[in-house]
This record gives structure tokens, C-alpha cells and sequence, in this order.
């Protein structure tokens, strides 16, 4: 599967097998970063760590958008530095129990001589890798990362995404607001998984809700790579449970059949980012009617949706259903476009030490676009680049300061259909 073309992308070079994305908890002590390579003011090289294969396949489509537009657009508008931005490795960082393809992967981009590398999409992969890549004092940024862990975890590694603390406060707090008092929980056991649910869960006892199975300490989590779940389900059914939350990535697709099966009303589910998908193709219509989900981020626009199916559909020949982390995707890159243009150097030490900057850590005038936002930089004003994510400022963290978390509700095709969105301070 290609990236990006080389009409919207300039030059391109892929690296191992080329293809193209979230999400997960846990800590650690912020790396050691290597000595910084000398200033570049050579072409801004860009390398991409996502999941070309596994669970989180579904959520390439978007970020490949993201992606994509945002090239054409910074290209458009002369490039950095009177250069094309480039794409010049694509690494897979797989999913579920094999941890060498992620490693395989960071020893691809660290080879690659890219000054940005964007991914993992995984938060437990990032978490994996994470310390070597910074480490080798390249700068890393992820669309989807939620987990609570990777807050400040290096100085050479942001997001745009918002952490989890975010997102499992806006769905409990929608789950406590929907009357139910007893929840269950099926979770996979995994950084992001465990993470979320902790978070979930945390916010729903302090609102009076009681935690009737898989709670935190319980032992019920399930292998990220198990394929049968009619024993987790019956469980979660015999609980009693009014309501039940599903922590999983692609092992929803065999989760759901099972709930349907056993007689679950899926109107009382409740999904996250790593599941909340469209199932039109997947499932009889009206299976997940009134089901709901949360996801990170914005909205998209339709100004920006239309786009993103356009340049989706030229570049990689498919249909766009989903925009989930376009927004965020399409950010990553323009804002490390940007630290690089009021750097003016492409490498990563001077790119990371404008990075807060450029988003309006120190105020400056608003704008949204790359090409508006360099011509102030060019004239020698400060900047705060509000994009299509709509989040704040970095902050100390390298998190966005503030963000926005979309409340989906499935309907009768199985598509969830934007709700509402409730804006979180991190």
C-alpha cells in the first residue's frame, strides 16, 4: 500500500514495505535525547510508523488523508524553505503480541535521515519504541496516541491527540448522564485497553455508577490476539449490567456477532476510538441502532471532509468512510512545517525547540492555514495555529492544552453519527 504520490508528496523513497495508524497507557521516565544533530536547512524529511497490518488497519484510510492534504497544501504554499516537504520511509508498526515488527520498524525510520517521524499509532507501541527513536534525537509525533503515560515522556515526542484522562471522562460522564448505574467492561489486555478502562471507570464510581464486571483488578482482561468471545460476553450478560463498555481495536468485529448471539441490546454498548467505526459492510442493518461511541478530536468539516475524500480517492483509489485522526494527522505535519519554517532549519533539535511556539504557547496571532500562518512567520510575527483538530496550545507535556472529544450514536446502516462534543482541558 503507497503513502503518498509523488505529485502531491515530491520525491518519495519507501523503505522496506511501503504502506501506511492509536492509542494506549502506561509510563515511564522521560528519555535521554542524543546530542542534536548540526542545523539543516535541507528538504524537511518526513517518515511514517504505522500499522500497515493488524487491528488498527482500519483507521489507515483517514491518517493517509490527513496525511496527504496536508503535503499538498504546505507544497503548494512553496514547501519549507523553498522546498517540498518529503516522505521518505514508510515503517509498519503492526499490532497484538509481535513486538519485532514495531522494532523492525523504528530501525527503519532511524535510517531513513528523516528530521520528523510520524507514529505509532498505538500507544503501546509507541511506548515500545519511543525511548530509541527520541533517543537517536529524532523528533516523534503521533495523531492517535491517547495514553496518559506518554505525557512528557520526551522532550522530542508531542501529539495531537489527547490523552486518555480526556476521552474516558466525556464517555463516563455520557454514560452516567444516559441513567445507567452498573457497568461492565470487556477489555483487551493492553496498554491502551487497560489505560482507558482505569480512566472510564474512575469517573463512573465517583458519579455513583458501580463497576458489575471487568473492572480494574479482576483479572478479566482478554489477549489482544484472542478470537472467541462467548465466555466474556456471557459474563458480562450475567452481571446484570445496564450498560457495557467495549475496550478493544479490531477484535469488536468478533465481539459484536457474540453480543447479537447471545441476546445483548447493543443500544446499551458503549465504544471508544479503537472501535468506533462504521460496520455497514460488516453487520445486518440496525445490529448497533442507538449504540454509542466516543472519539478524540474534532469534527471534521465538510469544507475539509470533501477534501479528504477527493485526495484519498486520487491517491489511493478507494472511498473515504471514516475521518477519525484525519484532522489530527493533517496538524502533526503542518505543525512541525511551520516549527521548521520559524526555525529555518529542517532538523529536529531546532523543528522541536519551536514546536509549543508555533501552536501559541506564547500567544501571537491566530491562523489556520500553513500558507497564512508561514507569511506571518515570514514577516516576523509570532504565531497560534488553531487547525483541524481545534486543539490548544502544547503544553509543558508536549499535549495539546486543550481538545475536543466527539460523542458518536450508531444508526440504522451501522455508521456512527456525530452528536455532540464536549471540550476537555487536560
Amino acid at each position: 500500500m503507497k503513502m503518498i504520490s509523488q505529485r502531491s508528496a515530491g520525491a518519495l523513497a519507501l523503505v522496506a514495505s511501503a504502506a501506511l495508524v492509536l492509542t494506549a497507557c502506561s509510563g515511564g521516565e522521560p528519555a535521554e535525547t542524543a546530542p542534536a544533530e548540526e542545523s539543516s536547512t535541507g528538504a524537511l524529511k518526513i517518515a511514517t510508523l504505522l500499522p500497515q497490518t493488524g487491528s488498527l488497519g482500519f483507521l489507515m484510510p483517514p491518517v493517509q488523508a490527513g496525511i496527504a492534504q496536508a503535503l499538498v497544501d504546505i507544497n503548494a504554499a512553496g514547501g519549507v524553505l523553498g522546498e517540498d516537504v518529503e516522505i521518505v520511509a514508510e515503517a509498519n508498526e503492526g499490532d497484538g503480541a509481535d513486538i519485532t515488527i514495531v522494532e523492525k520498524g523504528a530501525d527503519d525510520v532511524i535510517a531513513s535521515g528523516a528530521s520528523f517521524v510520524l507514529g505509532a499509532m498505538s500507544s503501546s507501541r509507541t511506548l515500545h519504541v519511543v525511548e530509541k527513536i527520541t533517543g537517536e534525537g529524532l523528533l516523534m509525533g503521533s495523531p492517535s496516541n491517547t495514553a496518559s503515560g506518554l505525557s512528557g515522556i520526551s522532550p522530542n515526542y508531542f501529539r495531537t491527540a489527547p490523552p486518555d484522562s480526556v476521552q474516558g471522562n466525556a464517555l463516563a460522564n455520557q454514560i452516567l448522564a444516559d441513567g445507567k448505574s452498573s457497568v461492565a467492561f470487556m477489555t483487551f489486555n493492553d496498554d491502551y485497553g487497560l489505560g482507558l478502562r482505569d480512566t472510564i471507570q474512575e469517573v463512573l464510581e465517583a458519579g455513583g455508577a458501580e463497576i458489575a464486571y471487568g473492572a480494574k483488578g479482576e483479572g478479566n482482561e482478554f489477549p489482544v490476539d484472542q478470537t472467541s468471545f462467548s465466555a466474556e460476553v456471557t459474563a458480562a450478560k450475567a452481571s446484570g449490567a445496564d450498560a457495557l463498555v467495549i475496550v478493544t481495536f479490531d477484535q469488536i468485529k468478533a465481539i459484536i456477532p457474540e453480543l447479537v448471539a447471545q441476546g445483548v441490546d447493543l443500544s446499551t454498548v458503549y465504544l471508544v476510538d479503537g472501535n468506533t467505526n462504521g460496520f455497514e459492510a460488516d453487520f445486518d442493518p440496525g445490529t448497533l441502532t442507538g449504540a454509542q461511541g466516543s472519539i478524540p478530536g474534532a469534527q471534521a468539516d465538510e469544507e475539509f471532509q470533501t477534501q479528504l475524500k477527493e485526495i484519498y480517492s486520487a491517491e489511493f483509489g478507494g472511498e473515504l468512510v471514516s475521518f477519525t485522526y484525519a484532522p489530527e494527522a493533517y496538524d502533526l505535519v503542518t505543525i512541525v512545517a511551520l516549527a521548521a519554517t520559524k526555525a529555518g532549519a529542517t532538523d529536529s533539535a531546532s523543528i522541536q525547540a519551536e514546536l509549543a511556539a508555533v501552536t501559541g504557547a506564547n500567544g501571537g496571532e491566530e491562523c489556520n492555514t500553513f500558507a497564512d500562518c508561514a507569511a506571518l512567520l515570514e514577516s516576523g510575527e509570532e504565531i497560534a495555529y488553531v487547525g483541524k483538530s481545534g486543539t490548544g496550545p502544547l503544553n509543558a507535556d508536549n499535549d495539546p492544552s486543550s481538545a475536543s472529544i466527539g460523542i458518536y450514536k450508531y444508526d440504522e446502516s451501522n455508521n456512527p453519527v456525530f452528536q455532540r462534543a464536549v471540550e476537555g482541558a487536560i
